[in-house]
């Protein structure tokens, strides 16, 4: 039975649910239901070694939980007689058997069904009659390891946890990011890494401190298992919201991942992992979501610790707390001596420019830019999210780069490779589709800058696109149409999103039109500046700044100078900028034309109505 199929079956459940509960709560009784049969298929064979070991160790006065782990063969055991089979068997009293059986699971297990609230839901079952019916059903899923192994399994919950993410289009986005924006992050992670995709045995970790459901490390799973099978990723994360929490560890449990490896509460103010790095790692943050809850712990470890802790760079705005979590990323790489680490953040536009020189965002913006540690960032098209349809960008960064791409950043504007889905969901509108979303990893992987020819044929109408390399001679126009060259992939120094904001003063004047001298200390017998009158200019890292002074202040204000003790140094990256094409208007004979013509039929129109 391949995923889908079994997702469908699984699925068919709702019938029995429908009227009793709402479509959105369906996930609150079939998934952890799902995860119930998949764990008492899993010990089924060891069942009965798991009995006799607690028997024996319990006669014994010692604790049983090692020697019970050992015995299950799996991280996790349930030392109760029953079991679902059993269950269903007993059909008066199946309330309190499957409150019992589920008190029998390890801790680790308990703390999945105990997210889930899984006993409200059972006792809400008890009282809707509808309890022995679902126990019962999922009772006759064969859910054997031997019948659906962990990637089946794995794919199939994944595909019940979209199925009801959909169906919840109001809060979806909260734990749920597009598969395939999940699968462009994933395919940029491991370009380049051609030992994680052919070594034989190779043991990569890879972490989401922003975790959901667990979407991002079961498709990098999926990536590097379909490369290479005989590869393994450590999978770690963190996730705040209880129920994609127990929804992230169930999908863990499932794929044979260790499950204490997925930290519950908020990555922010208690990091899960202190002290661990990984070799990859991916995260989408909440959008322009407000930091205030956690603040005095973020401005404690900034304050205290320093670079030492995760917030060294400095501290952005309350209102958005999207650099925070870039920053701890940052904190969780693995060193470069020890083989480094790249990994990809989802990111709306504000990060990329807001604040100015000397702003917590500008300085965490000039830490990435000066330590080499942005790869590429990425242009999303619009649409392409759950709950927003603002314009969104993945930032790729590495402290491993290639030498090719030492103290540069590629920027990409993929905001026009989508296609319409055919069914809305939510603010989504727009999906990449496989080709694109390749498209997208060649630019990246060649590193080469590219333009983006779309050709027109003469009635204006889109006819075709191609990819132009550069150095690459563009396609010939359509005949009577035309072709437009827009940039696609560029590459840039790091220098270049630098800038130095100076301050330009000028002087105060008395009632006869004479500048203020100061009277003491260092200001004797200088100008004193009139701050009424201040004025701020940003000069590019790259350009000397005197000598910009000359040329664009003060042929404008000859009495003014700079006061060098207030320059500061900024960074901002403004994507837009780089990839806008100048348009000319059409020739107004053209434009002439056209209000003739319609004039003339508008005229026409109204003749005819008053015949």
């Amino acid at each position: 039975m391949n995923h889908q199929a079994l997702a469908s079956f699984i699925w068919s459940v709702a019938d029995l649910l429908r009227g009793d509960y709402k479509q959105s709560e369906y996930g609150r009784v079939i998934l952890p239901f799902t995860v119930l049969r998949r764990l008492d298929c899993v010990l089924e064979p060891t069942k009965a070694a798991v009995l006799d070991e607690l028997k024996a160790k319990t006669a014994l006065g010692v604790n049983p939980e090692p020697f019970l782990l050992r015995a299950a063969k799996v991280s996790f055991y349930n030392a109760d007689q029953l079991d679902l089979n059993k269950l269903i068997g007993d059909q008066d009293n199946v309330r309190a058997n499957l409150l019992r059986y589920v008190g029998g699971f390890s801790p680790a297990v308990r703390d999945i069904f105990e997210q889930f609230e899984f006993h409200a839901q059972i006792e809400r079952l008890a009282k809707t009659g509808l309890l022995y019916q679902v126990t019962e059903r999922f009772a006759r899923i064969d859910l054997h390891p031997s019948k659906v192994d962990n990637a089946a399994m794995g794919l199939a919950f994944e595909e019940l946890i979209r199925k009801f993410a959909e169906i919840s289009n109001e809060t979806a986005g909260e734990h749920f990011t597009p598969r395939e924006v999940i699968r462009l992050m994933v395919n940029l992670l491991f370009v380049e890494d051609d030992e994680a995709l052919t070594k034989p045995g190779i043991v990569r970790t890879i972490y989401d401190p922003t975790a959901g459901t667990g979407g991002m490390l079961s498709v990098a799973g999926e990536y590097l298992a379909e490369h290479n099978p005989k590869g393994h990723l450590t999978m770690f994360g963190q996730e705040l919201n209880p129920e994609s929490y127990a929804i992230c560890k169930a999908d863990m449990l499932i794929k044979g991942q260790d499950i204490a490896n997925i930290a519950p509460g908020n990555t922010l103010s208690e990091d899960g992992h202190p002290g661990r790095h990984f070799d990859y790692m991916l995260s989408n943050p909440p959008f322009g979501v407000e930091w205030k809850k956690v603040e005095k712990q973020v401005r404690a470890e900034h304050e205290q610790k320093g670079y030492d802790g995760r917030f060294g760079p400095g501290l952005p705005r309350v209102s958005d707390g999207s650099l925070l979590f870039l920053m701890h990323l940052l904190s969780k790489m693995r060193p470069r001596s020890e083989g480094g680490c790249r990994f990809g953040i989802v990111l709306n536009g504000s990060p990329l420019f807001t604040g100015g020189a000397g702003s917590g965002e500008s300085e965490i913006r000039r830490y990435v830019l000066e330590n080499d540690l942005v790869e590429a960032i990425v242009a999303l098209p619009t649409d392409m999210f759950y709950n927003t349809g603002i314009s969104t960008y993945v930032w790729i960064l590495s402290n491993r780069k290639p030498d090719a791409r030492r103290g540069k950043v590629q920027l990409i504007d993929a905001s026009s490779f989508w296609r319409k889905m055919r069914k809305t969901l939510g603010s989504k509108r727009k999906e990449m589709s496989v080709e694109q979303i390749d498209t997208v990893t060649r630019l990246f992987g060649g590193f080469v800058e590219a333009r983006l020819a779309t050709l027109f044929d003469a009635e204006g109408k889109e006819v075709g696109r191609e990819i132009v390399l550069e150095g690459e001679v563009g396609p010939a126009a359509p005949e009577g149409g035309k072709i437009k060259l827009a940039p696609l992939s560029r590459i840039f120094p790091n220098s270049a999103f630098g800038y130095r904001t100076i301050t330009v003063e000028r002087p105060l004047l008395d009632d006869a039109g004479k500048p203020v001298l100061g009277q003491r200390g260092k200001a004797k017998g200088q100008p004193q500046a009139d701050s009424s009158l201040r004025d701020t200019e940003n000069v590019p890292l790259d350009e000397d700044v005197e000598a910009y002074f000359k040329r664009e202040v003060l042929p404008h204000a000859r009495d003014a100078w700079i006061d060098h003790g207030k320059t500061k140094t900024g960074y901002e990256i403004p994507f837009a900028r780089h990839f806008y094409v100048f348009e000319p208007p059409r020739p107004l004979a053209e434009i002439d034309a056209d209000l003739e013509a319609v004039t003339t039929r508008i005229k026409a129109m109204l003749e005819g109505l008053a015949a």
